[in-house]
């Protein structure tokens, strides 16, 4: 009975969004309902929105998902995004790295998750406008969605349900992504 309980989230969740969510039913069976409880501290942390503008999220979130190279996910990212009313011009120059068709917003949050995957320094800048402009609530906001948008890629694979991009649907387009770059 638990069991059926603990599927019926992820299985609403999958509804709504056109997203597979076989991979949680998968768990439940094989590794017992308790293995599910750390995934869903991982929707804590993606939840968490404080302070800052719907492109910025946006940005700092897809450019993360899209590195870590996951075809699903990236397109539920997409379609979290539109929901959210980021305009499909703006994803798919995000995508793209289309930078000059990106606005403000989108590039700070594209140099932030960028800087934090390589490591190297290199968002500084954009850190600091980030904290600048919508404070530390804001740039945790970031920090939470980058490490989400990494996360369940990243625990995906490693369980062998990984998929690499090939094409995301954007608004009324199908666009061809490349490889992930980081820098």
């Amino acid at each position: 009975m638990l069991k059926w309980l603990i599927k019926r989230q992820p299985e609403a969740f999958g509804r709504r969004w056109g997203y597979d969510t076989g991979y949680m039913r998968e768990i439940v069976d094989e590794a017992g309902a308790g293995a599910v409880m750390p995934m869903q501290g991982l929707g804590k942390l993606s939840s968490y929105r404080k302070n800052v503008s719907r492109d910025v999220y946006a940005g700092a979130t897809l450019t993360a998902s899209k590195a870590a190279d996951c075809g699903p996910c990236l397109q539920l990212g997409v379609k979290m995004a539109e929901a959210e009313g980021v305009k499909a011009q703006t994803i798919r120059a995000i995508l793209e790295r289309d930078y000059k068709n990106c606005s403000k917003d989108a590039l700070l949050g594209i140099e932030l998750a960028l800087g934090t995957i390589a490591r190297d320094g290199s968002g500084e800048e954009a850190r600091a406008e980030i904290v600048r402009r919508w404070g530390r609530a804001g740039l945790v906001s970031l920090a939470y969605g980058i490490v989400a948008a990494q996360a369940y890629p990243t625990f995906k694979y490693a369980i062998g349900h990984g998929h690499a991009c090939v094409r995301v649907h954007v608004g009324n387009e199908t666009i061809a992504i490349q490889s992930p770059q980081y820098a």
